[in-house]
């Protein structure tokens, strides 16, 4: 054996060199930020032959790309990784901006990276380098500073056409063609306001064009209620470009002087009356459960000791003020059932004006067997009431109106693989399955969100369902919108925003006639916003 080793190093020694060095390009698809100071655009790695130096790279824009929009393009070195290390799979040895840690959420970690050249964009772009190449693995990346003044309906093309190094480098492109960069803002990154995490996106458009945002505000860590947590709302009244400062809407402090952490509010949904244009949030509070999880520790019963509490809060000026929190735990809920609440994003306003929530609860003496339903109100929010059961292992999940009135229940269901559907002609007394539950949209199990569009508000004139969630059965990694135009008989491919993994919870709205926005926990930010043309979503195939 050691022998036929020696042997073969002599022969490597006499192969030529010539294309040996590679240098392999890993071309990202995730969120741009609009401030962030970095934005990992593509990951590079590279084991040199008989390199010895990188001199540069070149990036080409092609024309249309608007330049005006980008401030700079940066060329970083990642180092280098264990030699042992099987590195197949990855791209780089750290993450080098990170989404998770707060206050560091808006530019590379100086730890992790040497910066080595920034240039302002042009067509072509060459990245000086001068970096001596470790041996083993080096880890190279350029990122993308966007200019204040871009817009989220920017878009971007970049190719990496070549690189030098001290001897002849070649480039091997291990991504799909074609990849268009995307703009965005994140609404909430994990930090801001001293807040450890911002979790559970919800989103609606108001009568007068606001976009109203809601969040868990969790204060001590990203875990799920028992916690300390509160509703935070942000408003936008340019499309999403900018954000108001955050608003707490449901907050209980130390109500009947418990710590503020067994007072906890979450999962919210938001929804506009667009009768009389008031807003509604609905939110789970969690009282006198020590620090468990409120999924297990809720029971049987009534009162806020026994049972966590279906609250709400509304709005008669357009988000920017809230009434106090009201439990209506006590219209609506069994008290056979362990935990009863609303379904995480938004509500909707059906064509007859009623007010209608999605919703869920589990059945306490069957082995606390999840079941989705709906919530609605008659009389504007004054009284609610709750539907029959949808169907049993399913949580969360959104409610949309479809042309002929009746109700489509879209759920996330805890057999996993894909989504459930159901269809409701008498406000959820009675449920039948859809044709697509269970075989045209595929979960990984998480939330998700759906949103009717009607043929009279949008500018294609045509009634569009639209749906967006972790496009895949197994991690939650690569948010999708898709368009159906059948009433969710069959959906396209529909657009990725968002390759990487994430929470993965997300909210869809209608911006205007022209735009659908999302708002979701994405890689890049805690809660992200963005948005895509709607007449581009319809067309994907």
């Amino acid at each position: 054996m050691k022998k036929l080793v020696t042997n073969f190093a002599v022969l490597a020694a006499f192969i030529p060199a010539w294309g040996q060095n590679t240098l392999e390009v890993k071309e990202t698809q995730i969120p741009l930020l609009i401030e962030r100071e970095d934005n990992v655009l593509f990951m590079m790695r590279m084991s040199p032959v008989d390199a010895r130096q990188l001199k540069d790279i070149t990036l080409e824009f092609p024309e249309g790309t608007p330049l005006r929009s980008i401030k700079s393009v940066k060329l970083y070195y990642g180092g280098t990784d264990a030699r042992t290390y099987d590195r197949s799979a990855y791209y780089s040895p750290v993450q080098y901006v990170t989404a998770f840690e707060p206050g560091k959420t808006l530019k590379a970690n100086p730890s992790y990276s040497v910066l080595l050249s920034k240039k302002r964009p042009a067509r072509k772009v060459v990245l000086k380098a001068g970096q001596d190449l470790f041996p083993g693995v080096n880890y190279f990346w350029v990122s993308i500073q966007l200019a204040k003044k871009a817009k989220l309906s920017d878009k971007f093309s970049v190719r990496v056409t070549g690189a030098r190094g001290d001897k002849a480098v070649g480039l091997k492109m291990v991504s799909p063609e074609g990849i268009v960069h995307r703009t965005g803002v994140g609404v909430r990154h994990s930090g801001d306001d001293g807040v450890h995490s911002y979790r559970i996106p919800g989103l609606v458009t108001s009568v007068k064009g606001t976009l109203v945002a809601t969040y868990d505000i969790r204060h001590n860590s990203s875990r799920d209620l028992q916690e300390h947590i509160e509703v935070g709302v942000s408003r936008s009244t340019d499309g999403g470009r900018t954000w108001s400062k955050m608003k707490k809407a449901i907050t209980m402090g130390t109500k009947n002087g418990l710590p503020a952490a067994q007072n906890g509010c979450g999962d919210a949904a938001i929804l506009s009356d667009d009768t009389n244009g008031n807003l509604w949030i609905a939110s789970i509070w969690a009282h006198g459960m020590g620090n468990q999880m409120s999924w297990w520790s809720t029971t049987p019963g009534m009162t806020p000791q026994e049972t966590g509490q279906l609250v709400m809060v509304s709005s008669a000026d357009d988000g920017k003020t809230w009434s106090e929190p009201v439990s209506v735990t006590g219209q609506m809920k069994n008290p056979a059932w362990a935990f009863f609440f609303d379904g995480p994003g938004r509500g909707i306003t059906t064509s007859d004006g009623k007010l209608v929530f999605a919703a869920q609860h589990t059945d306490y003496d069957n082995g606390r067997t999840p079941n989705s339903c709906i919530i609605w109100s008659e009389d504007h929010g004054k009284t609610w009431q709750v539907s029959s059961p949808a169907w049993p292992q399913t949580t969360e999940a959104q409610v949309a109106e479809l042309p002929d009135g009746s109700l489509m229940l879209n759920m996330r269901d805890n057999r996993g693989g894909s989504r459930s559907v159901a269809v409701s002609h008498d406000m959820g007394r009675t449920w039948e399955e859809h044709p697509s539950s269970r075989s045209a949209l595929r979960e990984p199990v998480c939330m998700a969100s759906l949103i009717s569009v009607p043929a009279a508000k949008n500018s294609l004139g045509k009634d569009i369902l639209l749906f967006s969630n972790p496009d895949s059965d197994k991690h939650r990694h690569r948010m999708t919108i898709k368009a159906s135009l059948d009433g969710g008989l069959t959906w396209n491919g529909g657009i990725m925003l968002d390759e990487e993994g994430s929470w993965g919870y997300s909210c869809l709205t209608l911006v205007d006639a022209d735009t659908v926005g999302i708002l979701y926990e994405s890689s890049v930010a805690n809660i992200t916003f963005q948005t895509v043309s709607l007449e581009e979503v319809v067309a994907m195939p």
